[in-house]
């Protein structure tokens, strides 16, 4: 049975713990990124098909890794989660683009003119019309015929907007809460790091295992006994291998179900 920490030893071991900062060599800021991995942070997963950098969140990943310094898997957690919501914030961004551009395009006709243009009436005889000035009042007069068709898509951006920033805002917070409990948790193992989906585990050029020996069409492996018929079917008594310098008697000699059994010495 475990024994109960004495006060006076939690007490020492808190104060010994305060003093650690973690990590201070680049080996050892490198390995503590890798501390006690249970689980999988495939880069991949988290993009956007044809849209985002396939190893966008993996380079937000290890910079904030190189700022915040995890020292324990929750606080490498933390940081992953930093990583994701610094992605979607660019998502958020490129959906913004993505509905300026449309309001523009919602003022122009199928040829790409303006669908009306600045009155004149509206500009004193010493002023000039610039291309930039009918650009921005294209783009309210698509902002205006967007919101008429649809009133509530702009609205819904602006909470998806501030959802994004509010997720950012509670990851980073979430670090800091246990950056201050580190006196509390400690340092874990350095663990290897789990491979990546994409990645092969094996060298290329070294055989696979699972490939070594070529089953035949029936199931059946060169060079062991046959374990089912040629239309796949297993036999229901399995023939067994002889040891390589035992005689072959009629009671262990295997009978080939494709012939006639076959003769012994």
């Amino acid at each position: 049975m475990k024994q109960p920490v004495s006060d006076k030893q939690l007490a020492a071991n808190r104060a010994n713990a305060a003093q650690s900062t973690g990590p201070r060599s680049p080996e050892g800021k490198s390995r503590s990124a890798l501390n006690s991995r249970k689980h999988g942070f495939t880069a991949s997963t988290f993009a956007v098909v044809r849209l985002e950098d396939i190893d966008e969140v993996a380079r937000l990943r290890e910079d904030a890794i190189a700022v915040y310094q995890p020292v324990n898997s929750q606080e490498l957690f933390a940081i992953e989660r930093i990583a994701l919501a610094q992605q979607v914030l660019l998502r958020v961004e490129r959906l913004h683009e993505g509905i300026c551009t449309t309001f523009l395009n919602e003022a122009l006709t199928g040829d790409g003119k303006p669908l009306m243009e600045i009155g004149d009436a509206l500009v004193n005889g010493d002023h000039e019309i610039t291309m930039a000035q009918n650009r921005n009042y294209l783009f309210a007069e698509g902002f205006h015929r967007i919101n008429k068709y649809s009133p509530s898509s702009f609205t819904l951006f602006l909470r998806y907007q501030a959802q994004t920033e509010r997720m950012y805002r509670r990851a980073v917070e979430e670090f800091e809460r246990l950056k201050r409990l580190r006196h509390e948790l400690p340092n874990e193992p350095i663990l290897e790091a789990q491979p990546e989906a994409n990645e092969t585990t094996c060298t290329p050029g070294e055989p696979n295992p699972s490939k070594t020996a070529n089953p035949s069409p029936a199931g059946n492996i060169p060079g062991q006994p046959p374990r089912f018929r040629p239309n796949g079917e297993p036999f229901l008594v399995p023939p067994r291998a002889l040891p390589p310098d035992a005689p072959e008697t009629p009671s262990s000699a295997s009978e080939d179900p494709l012939g006639p059994p076959r003769k012994t010495r």
